[in-house]
């Protein structure tokens, strides 16, 4: 017996597709876009996670939750300073809600 499973097609933003309120999701959207920029980084640099974090200006648990994607544990302006730290700037557009 084959059960077909239903396509839904998607917002975009996985975290309002999960049903987070709409601020909170742009919110973790933003975030996350900026952890995987951190994640690409470290990888990138051919350092160690303990040179990773020294660079970056964190300890190497707390970048280790940073790579492993603990979101609740950066805020948005914690992650613009991480950035900061690799050498990246952060450009902020603003614009009208769809």
């Amino acid at each position: 017996m084959k059960k077909h499973a239903k396509i839904e097609k998607g917002s975009g933003n996985v975290f309002l597709d999960l049903g987070f309120p709409p601020d909170e999701a742009h919110n973790l959207l933003i975030r996350s876009d900026l952890m995987i920029e951190i994640k690409r980084f470290v990888q990138k640099s051919g350092l160690t996670q303990k040179e990773a974090a020294k660079r970056l200006g964190l300890t190497q648990p707390r970048l280790n939750d940073l790579l492993r994607g603990k979101i609740a544990k950066f805020s948005l302006d914690a992650l613009v300073n991480i950035l900061a730290r690799a050498g990246r700037q952060v450009a902020l557009k603003v614009r009208e809600a769809a």
